[in-house]
């Protein structure tokens, strides 16, 4: 009986509505893959980069509705089909569950993109401004005091970095962990005390799509000690879901963690003592 059971089910049509959530799926698993890879290398401009990304959601939520349609005729018609459409769907949760994610983002965060440790002075962009001017893109200004609200609302904690340590190691200790993060320096200068400050201009690139976003990194004397001030900015869009927030509380733990873990310089010893090493009693 299992086995004319068996064969009967067999000889069953696969569904075709199956079939297309399949498809569909598939479709929309390569469009948004395409457009990462678009958006990554600058193939195209942001835009239709983005197009196609929104183009490739849409497909697999309709992936979904032709999969719910098909397990409802499966089981009415009991024809094959099952396993094509946990496939499809399953290829539709992974296309569809970070943009989700960051749909949720969208809706909790500040609609602001430019944050600074320093709203009142903020680190300037100099030689990022020159890649700031094309269609689409945010101004190299400064925000300004809307932003500024909106930023203390939501992050609280993001303050100037006070090091006790020289100007030239807090250069030196930030410019490697920028290094480390495979950023793309733009343009640099050490600090030279009293007159010149320093500065690290550089580009960073969010995770999965790489989305260009600017970062500037001052550097000031401050007494025997020195005080780093940050500011990240989108290069697109108008709310950044929190992504320059991150990297600026992330860059202030590593250099506090980087000055606190590094071995206090050595002294020298002065003359007096030196002398009275070399006497013999």
């Amino acid at each position: 009986m299992a086995r004319r059971f068996s064969a009967a089910y067999q000889s069953e049509p696969v569904s075709s509505l199956a079939l297309w959530a399949r498809r569909l799926a598939v479709f929309a698993a390569i469009a948004a893959l395409t457009s990462i890879i678009i958006v990554r290398f600058g193939f195209l401009e942001v835009k239709p980069a983005l197009m196609t990304f929104f183009g490739a959601l849409g497909f697999a939520g309709l992936s979904i509705l032709v999969a719910l349609a098909g397990f409802a005729a499966i089981w009415q018609n009991g024809s094959r089909g099952m396993s094509v459409i946990m496939v499809a769907l399953m290829l539709d949760v992974v296309i569809l569950a970070y943009p989700g994610y960051l749909a949720y983002q969208y809706r909790k965060l500040p609609k602001i993109h430019d944050i600074t440790t320093d709203p009142v002075d903020p680190p300037r962009f100099e030689a990022l401004a020159r890649l700031r001017t094309g269609d689409g893109t945010n101004s190299a200004v400064y925000s300004g005091l809307y932003s500024a609200e909106q930023q203390r609302t939501a992050y609280p904690d993001i303050e100037p970095v006070e090091l006790e340590v020289p100007v030239q190691r807090a250069y030196d200790v930030t410019r490697a962990l920028v290094e480390k993060r495979k950023w793309i320096v733009i343009d640099e200068r050490p600090p030279q005390p009293p007159r010149r400050i320093g500065r690290i201009e550089a580009v960073a690139r969010t995770p999965i799509m790489g989305f260009r976003e600017d970062v500037s990194i001052r550097f000031t004397p401050d007494g025997e000690g020195s005080r780093v001030d940050i500011r990240s900015s989108s290069r697109y869009f108008e709310g950044d879901l929190g992504s320059n927030a991150a990297r600026i509380t992330k860059l202030i733990d590593d250099i506090n963690t980087a000055v606190d873990s590094a071995p206090a310089p050595k002294k020298a010893a002065t003359p007096a003592k030196a002398a009275a090493k070399g006497v013999k009693k």
